[in-house]
């Protein structure tokens, strides 16, 4: 299991790996700053940080609460963003809570509380190696790697619901019946999902695009505004992906329904040609039941059984001829 880790990042841009929290609250008022990186921590291990960074106790409590909605909230001390980072799997949107505290002199990092954590937040030490010329400026810069990071892997998850909407269609297209309609159910929930996330995603990086936020100095917002180009080209995505989805529901009823018409006209038709055998020989069952063997024979004498036979036979062809002839022209007629 990922461990949580602590560093020092220096304003010479250095990034030096702390042995333990202790350590990295005693360089608080070292050069440079502090990040905490906690990976599936407990409340008790963040509440030892409320003390020496002054963080508010329901700040504690939002990190480790789950289904927690995507807010930015200011106190003296610090910023505090909550901020899901979104997969999608198993055919279902999954969003994984990444909470960020950012100060004058520290950031704090906070995510795998949820059962289904798939955020590698220990992966974004590499990274943050990497741009360590650009994170040694503050926390706030280290706070936009992390978000830009984030919203980044959205694409991916957007990407797999569309692909979802356009096999669905062709299923729908292809073979209606056979479609199981509670698949479009779970794409409008994801996308449910997806819009409300994203919705408040963007409202936080409005506010720090507008420097409503204390702790993410103005110099700093114009690196969040390509976060919130590419949050809002999300956000238009989802939309119109629900719109599709919608129109799929209308076209998969029309389509059932255009199939449930074919199959009752075909039951129409063949009932019709079985009325329609049953109504010529109808009379001919009856003139044969009446006129049986023995009464046609009696009638015309045993002696002219062979040719009376023949002639009923020729009687019952001719009103069964023109029984069939009368019903097309009552077909016709109608």
């Amino acid at each position: 299991m990922e461990q949580s880790s602590f560093y020092h990042i220096s304003g010479n841009g250095e990034i030096i790996t702390l042995t333990g929290i202790n350590e990295a609250i005693n360089l608080l008022k070292s050069n440079g700053y502090i990040w905490f990186n906690f990976i599936h921590s407990t409340r008790e291990e963040l509440s030892v940080l409320i003390e020496p960074l002054s963080l508010h106790p329901l700040s504690i409590e939002d990190c480790t609460d789950e289904n927690q909605v995507p807010k930015i909230e200011d106190f003296q001390n610090y910023s505090f963003i909550i901020f899901n980072a979104l997969y999608y799997s198993n055919r279902e949107v999954i969003a994984d809570e990444v909470d960020i505290f950012v100060g004058s002199n520290f950031i704090i990092t906070a995510s795998g509380y949820s059962s289904t954590s798939q955020y590698p937040l220990s992966e974004i030490v590499p990274l943050v190696k990497r741009n360590i010329n650009n994170v040694k400026v503050g926390p706030s810069r280290l706070a936009h790697l992390v978000i830009d990071n984030i919203v980044d892997r959205m694409g991916p998850a957007i990407e797999a619901v569309e692909d979802e909407i356009d096999t669905a269609e062709e299923e729908i297209l292809k073979t209606p019946g056979d479609f199981d309609a509670s698949r479009l159910t779970f794409l409008r929930r994801d996308l449910l999902s997806l819009r409300k996330n994203l919705f408040h995603e963007r409202e936080i990086l409005v506010r720090i695009i507008r420097n409503d936020c204390h702790f993410i100095p103005e110099k700093v917002t114009l690196h969040y505004r390509d976060i919130y180009d590419h949050i809002s080209n999300f956000f238009e995505m989802t939309e119109s992906n629900r719109d599709n989805v919608t129109s799929l529901m209308e076209l998969y009823a029309s389509m059932l329904n255009n199939k449930m018409a074919h199959d009752s006209n075909q039951t129409n038709a063949s009932v019709r040609r079985l009325t329609l055998i049953t109504t010529i020989f109808m009379p001919m069952t009856l003139i044969a039941g009446i006129f049986g063997m023995s009464e046609w024979t009696v009638m015309t004498g045993p002696g002219n059984m062979e040719k009376s036979y023949l002639f009923f036979a020729g009687i019952l062809l001719v009103i069964g001829l023109a029984n069939f002839a009368l019903l097309k022209w009552l077909e016709r007629k109608d």
